[in-house]
């Protein structure tokens, strides 16, 4: 099994005790350019506003204890700040902001840097663009690090997360919404330390057994790409990005690919 460590960077909704969604904008501070450090946490942690999402980072975890602890102490802590302003955590991935929410300039601004797609060379991917301008989606991207051999390696290495966590996540993530703006195959972008994989939602940062799912299968992936085992590719792609619940079962039973239900 290879030594490597991981991140994220998760997207979370806010909303009132009504239930009603609420912008971040304004509450919680940090940008994508200058994002706040958490010091209460320690180095590696910060916050930023992100669109109308809450977006949080955690420093790599070289142990699935750590990557479970790191999320968790991330998340829990935020919750607690949102809480004094009378908010809390949505688990929702995706949601229609009322408009009043999204008069703020920065409520519109999507995508600020590309991503790319492993099945089509790392090819650029366009922008997002939902017919519902009130569409917003919140990821849960998951960030490897792993000194690749070059950038066609690590762009393999993308098929395989999209084998065992983006063909799950189809049966997983009952947040189909996303998928009209995010959440495509084989979508990624290359960093200095690795890859960081971006088709995944947030709907795995609220249970520990689903970060520990998260790390178990990155680590797969992993072993799957160093042994060059043999992909349907056609297959995968159709199961994502149709959200074809039917091939992804078929895929997960092929592969014996482990799914884990909250």
């Amino acid at each position: 099994m290879f030594s490597f460590k991981a991140g994220a960077d998760p997207e979370v909704f806010l909303q009132d005790a009504a239930g009603a969604f609420v912008s971040a904008i304004d509450k919680i501070g940090g940008s994508k350019w200058q994002p706040r450090p958490l010091v209460e946490l320690g180095d590696g942690f910060a916050v930023q506003e992100d669109n109308v999402a809450v977006e949080f980072n955690i420093p790599a975890a070289d142990s699935r204890e750590l990557f479970i602890t790191n999320i968790s102490r991330a998340r829990d802590f935020l919750a607690q700040q949102v809480a004094k302003q009378g908010l809390k955590f949505s688990n929702s991935s995706a949601t229609q902001f009322p408009v009043v929410e999204l008069l703020d300039p920065r409520a519109q601004e999507f995508g600020c840097d590309p991503d790319f797609n492993a099945w089509k060379h790392g090819r650029r991917n366009r922008r997002p663009l939902a017919a519902d301008a009130s569409l917003r989606s919140a990821g849960g991207h998951v960030h490897v690090g792993h000194k690749f051999k070059g950038r066609s390696s690590a762009i393999k290495f993308i098929k395989y997360m999209d084998l065992f966590l983006g063909v799950p996540s189809v049966l997983m993530d009952k947040g189909e919404l996303r998928k009209q703006l995010y959440g495509a195959a084989g979508a990624f972008r290359h960093k200095p330390y690795g890859v960081e994989y971006r088709t995944l939602s947030n709907f795995w940062i609220f249970k520990e057994n689903l970060i520990g799912w998260v790390w178990d299968q990155t680590a797969t992936a992993l072993d799957a790409w160093q042994n060059d085992v043999a992909l349907e590719e056609t297959a995968i792609q159709e199961a994502i990005n149709g959200n074809n619940k039917q091939l992804a079962a078929q895929l997960v039973d092929h592969y014996k690919v482990d799914v884990v239900y909250a």
